[in-house]
């Protein structure tokens, strides 16, 4: 259905019917919810804050263990939904500033790294690009390129070698 269509429907619906119609759409869809939660109380730094915590949860279990492997699709799912919520774009850039700070602790928890180093390059470039759209370089310049060291010197670190076999130990 396109937007038009949606829209001369809406109009053919009474005040009830809208209404019954939101609270419908709130009670079925998660992200409905949340939007029409926001839309009637919008704090964006609340938000960010569950966002965060939502971001810190697909990396690690709750004691701060890490994950086989963070979902990605969920990632840029949860950005997208912060960005549809909250308009103020130095809030998204430090949501997605803040995935590549949580990537950093989870890559060196890791044993095998090396593998991640092509989706990193992206997310970075992703990030630098938002930001130069938006005109952020000069509020998270120094952020991005501290966290571009870093992460570079976990690729040079590259994979930790298995302690598997007698033969390693006595190396």
């Amino acid at each position: 259905m396109s937007k038009a269509a949606l829209k001369k429907a809406l109009k053919e619906i009474d005040r009830d019917g809208l209404a019954e119609i939101i609270c419908e759409m709130y009670d079925a869809r998660p992200e409905a919810k949340e939007y029409l939660e926001f839309w009637i109380n919008p704090d964006a730094d609340k938000e960010l804050d569950k966002y965060k915590q939502k971001i810190f949860k697909l990396f690690f279990i709750s004691e701060g263990k890490p994950r086989k492997s963070p979902g990605f699709t969920d990632i840029k799912t949860r950005v997208k939904y912060f960005t549809s919520l909250c308009i103020d774009y130095e809030k998204t850039a430090d949501l997605m500033l803040y995935i590549l700070d949580i990537y950093l602790l989870w890559l060196m928890e890791r044993r095998h790294v090396l593998t991640h180093k092509p989706r990193v390059e992206k997310f970075l470039d992703e990030t630098t690009v938002y930001l130069e759209n938006h005109g952020l370089e000069h509020l998270y310049s120094l952020r991005l390129e501290r966290l571009r060291n870093d992460l570079e010197e976990i690729f040079e670190r590259g994979d930790k070698p298995t302690r598997r076999g007698w033969g390693r130990w006595w190396r």
